[in-house]
């Protein structure tokens, strides 16, 4: 009986050695089956990608939040880059130039030589406006291309509401870029000062400049102060020289294409008796002791600032300017500068234009100025044509010719203007 019964025993531990083994080969299959490899990796890459996404999700919840808060004043600001050369020449018609000459040649306007102009521009805080300005150019010492770059402005406008904006210019600044805008019928369209820029005032460098601009219904007005010659020394002098400006404007729209405005300025010089110099940005100012020098030494001392001022210690010159426009590209308008409230010294232009933006463009300039009873009267006419040779590249030829007392010759002008 032992022996059957020891027989069975065997029988069963064979068959559970036999079913251990046939279920351990059909794990291993499975785990060595493709499918099911594919399926645990698809597993695997559901979970990381559902980690990944959760993550993005915080990535852009902070960026939207640092996108709506006004932490930066550079969000979403784009800079436009806008460049520009500018070359001009002059052929005078003359038979020699001396000191005389060269005088009605300055009285003219006329400007020879290379300009390059780099403007770049951003908006900040969605409403305010961010402007540099690096200019080169040759100013007459032989050199045909001029200057390397340099910081010419630095502009920066708040527009504080829709009636009333401020402008803050540290560098560069001129009574232009304080004032009223205006249509573009006096820049850059003729080739001399006359026809180009209107009333000199406007054009004259002031240094720096703070201002606040406010409209209300078709009139608008403009009011800024200047500071000019800051930690400069004058050759010659005994101290520094600073000059102050009050300029002010008035636009009335008369209707709907044609503005009228009235604009001055006053300038009063101030020579400081100290050699010392606070450095370029710095100004002192006296509330507890003022003292007024002697007129003579003034005026002996105090030189010229800029075209405007000469002899005089205080000194200002106000304007008239009109303009109309007939259509899209055709303009017509002029202006009137009296020096020191005084109708003796006067300076006038008359200007038509029809420039278009992409087609052939001609103008008409008139000039003149009375200097003085003892001094000639300067008068001047000027005609151009403008030839668009694509839409970067501006020819113009130009003729003028000019009277200036005794004095009297034409000249042949051509501009090339490359924009990029």
């Amino acid at each position: 009986m032992e022996p059957v019964v020891d027989k069975l025993k065997g029988f069963a531990k064979s068959f559970e050695d036999f079913a251990n083994g046939v279920f351990h080969w059909r794990h291993k299959s499975n785990r060595r089956n493709p499918i099911e490899i594919l399926k645990r990796l698809q597993r695997e890459a559901f979970s990381d990608l559902m980690k990944l996404r959760d993550r993005q999700d915080k990535v852009e919840r902070m960026l939207s939040f640092y996108k709506s808060s006004k932490g930066s004043p550079f969000q979403e600001a784009s800079t436009h880059v806008r460049g520009e050369i500018d070359i001009l020449e002059a052929l005078l018609m003359m038979d020699n130039v001396d000191q005389q000459n060269y005088g009605t040649i300055r009285r003219a306007g006329i400007r020879t030589g290379i300009q390059s102009r780099f403007t770049f521009e951003s908006t900040i805080w969605q409403n305010d406006n961010l402007v540099v300005e690096f200019v080169a150019s040759e100013k007459g010492q032989g050199d045909v291309l001029g200057s390397p770059l340099s910081l010419a402005k630095v502009f920066y406008e708040a527009n504080i509401s829709d009636w009333c904006s401020a402008v803050a210019i540290p560098v560069g600044a001129h009574c232009r870029d304080v004032g009223v805008a205006t249509s573009s019928s006096y820049q850059r369209r003729g080739l001399t000062n006359y026809s180009s820029f209107g009333p000199p005032l406007l054009n004259q460098p002031n240094g720096s400049a703070i201002g606040l601009m406010v409209r209300k219904s078709n009139v608008v007005a403009s009011l800024a102060h200047f500071v000019s010659g800051l930690g400069g020394m004058q050759p010659g002098s005994v101290g520094i020289m600073r000059c102050f400006s009050t300029f002010g404007q008035v636009v009335c729209q008369l209707s709907r294409s044609t503005k009228l405005s009235l604009l001055g300025v006053h300038q009063f010089p101030k020579l400081s008796s100290q050699q010392v110099s606070l450095g370029a940005l710095s100004l002192p100012i006296g509330i507890f002791k003022c003292h007024k020098a002697p007129e003579a030494s003034m005026e002996a001392s105090a030189p010229p600032i800029g075209s405007q001022m000469e002899d005089n210690v205080v000194a200002g010159s106000i304007a008239l300017m009109m303009e109309s426009e007939l259509d899209e590209s055709t303009r017509i308008g002029g202006w009137l500068e009296m020096k020191n409230s005084d109708p003796k010294y006067l300076q006038w232009a008359a200007t038509m234009s029809d420039t278009p933006e992409d087609d052939f463009g001609w103008g008409l300039s008139l000039g003149g100025s009375i200097q003085g009873p003892t001094s000639w009267d300067h008068f001047q006419v000027e005609t151009f044509l403008k030839f668009n040779l694509g839409k970067r590249f501006t020819l113009q030829p130009a003729l003028l010719y000019v009277m200036d007392g005794t004095t009297q010759f034409p000249a042949l002008m051509l501009r090339s203007t490359w924009s990029l």
